[in-house]
């Protein structure tokens, strides 16, 4: 699996930690091993500008994600096509705030909203409760298994 992570946000970011996850993320959901991902640590600044690009929104999110080439998660027997899954883009500072008000460190929220990221790449959704409940389920799933302990819930504005 091909995933570059890029820090650029002023701040230490685990970039092995990262790395690792996504890894395991994808083959967890049978992504082709061809298959290729961007992973951006970005400031406060450069989150709020895209965000209001992409979503009209105010102010610094948390994560955002960019799918390419529309991919899905794969079985054993058929795992996803190649190509380009996208990226995922990531302010710590953000997941630093979210932590501390859900009880967790921050390191924990940069790996959950990868997680969450990944998800999005892949086609899952949250924006029905049905589709919430799945993906929510299954991201706490595959981050307590990198994580080898329960996976700390999402903190949401």
């Amino acid at each position: 699996m091909a995933v570059e992570v890029v820090n650029e946000s002023g701040v230490p970011v685990d970039e092995d930690a990262l790395l690792d996850l996504a890894r395991s993320v994808l083959a967890a959901l049978h992504v082709h091993p061809g298959a290729e991902l961007s992973v951006v640590c970005v400031d406060e600044a450069a989150m709020e500008q895209l965000h209001l690009e992409w979503m009209d929104l105010p102010g610094a999110t948390d994560v955002m994600s960019f799918p390419l080439d529309e991919l899905r998660p794969g079985t054993p027997e058929a795992p996803s096509a190649e190509g380009l899954l996208g990226d995922v883009v990531i302010c710590p500072q953000v997941a630093a705030v979210q932590a501390a008000r859900g009880g967790h460190s921050a390191e924990d929220e940069v790996l959950l909203l990868l997680t969450h990221g990944i998800l999005h790449l892949l086609g899952f959704d949250h924006e029905e409760p049905e589709d919430r409940e799945e993906m929510f389920a299954l991201q706490a799933e595959l981050l307590g298994q990198y994580l080898g302990r329960p996976a700390p819930d999402p903190t949401e504005d």
